[in-house]
């Protein structure tokens, strides 16, 4: 049975993101940046929470973890390599290591840059991708700990997620990033046609997200970067664009 995922904006431009195993009725919340949205939204789907999944350490992704923690008793899951840098985990998570959500296996993704110890959390039905800041509609996260090289090597792995992959990111960032997009490419038809339907979708108030890697691989200047120096020119140009 397939996963069922419903976004929960937290903070100013914050998603966190709930997650329910639809077969168990297993729930989990991606990155709770704050946790009086996220407890108003369980209440109204039945009062369970099980899982915290957390990406990496920032504040604004970890901010409810404790309060939501003592109301339902849910277990916190995270990156090993971040334990010391945010609330504590129950489930200290590598590599490639396996986390369930119910009957839903998902598997994790190093993926440093934004943060050194980042991951994602990549589901396979619906495939289904929960990248943090790593990887933004129409953008990536800022290199807050880590190079160049290691974020163009984080898009990468990311990359050999199939196109119907829905991502999932942390932020509603994509109309922001749309302008530096146009900037980079110009003459990308493909990203023109979807910053005008992005620009229709902010104009009612509505999400942008998920978007889907194809849609990425077509119209997102950073993950279409071919080679490490053309990322990191890309990636400067966008730090004070």
């Amino acid at each position: 049975m397939p996963l069922d995922v419903q976004a929960i904006p937290v903070l100013s431009d914050n998603y966190a993101w709930f997650l329910r195993d639809t077969e168990t009725g297993t729930t989990a919340v991606i990155d709770p940046g704050e946790a009086a949205p996220v407890a108003n939204f369980i209440e109204k789907e039945g009062g369970r929470l099980d899982l915290i999944l957390l990406t990496h350490h920032h504040h604004d992704h970890t901010g409810g973890t404790e309060a939501l923690r003592q109301r339902y008793h849910a277990r916190v899951a995270g990156p090993a390599a971040e334990q010391q840098r945010m609330p504590p985990l129950d489930i200290a998570l590598h590599d490639q290591e396996s986390i369930a959500v119910g009957a839903c296996i998902g598997t994790v993704i190093a993926v440093p840059g934004h943060t050194l110890g980042h991951i994602c959390y990549d589901f396979p039905n619906p495939p289904s991708l929960f990248c943090g800041d790593t990887l933004f509609s129409l953008g990536c996260g800022r290199l807050f700990e880590g190079t160049a090289e290691q974020m163009f090597e984080s898009l990468h792995k990311l990359d050999a997620l199939p196109d119907a992959t829905r991502v999932y990111c942390g932020h509603e960032y994509t109309l922001g990033n749309s302008a530096f997009a146009l900037h980079a490419e110009p003459h990308n038809a493909a990203l023109k046609e979807r910053v005008a339907e992005v620009r229709r979708l902010r104009a009612e108030n509505k999400p942008t997200v998920p978007s889907t890697l194809g849609m990425e691989r077509a119209t997102n200047p950073f993950l279409r970067a071919q080679n490490v120096q053309t990322f990191a020119q890309l990636r400067r140009e966008k730090d004070t664009f």
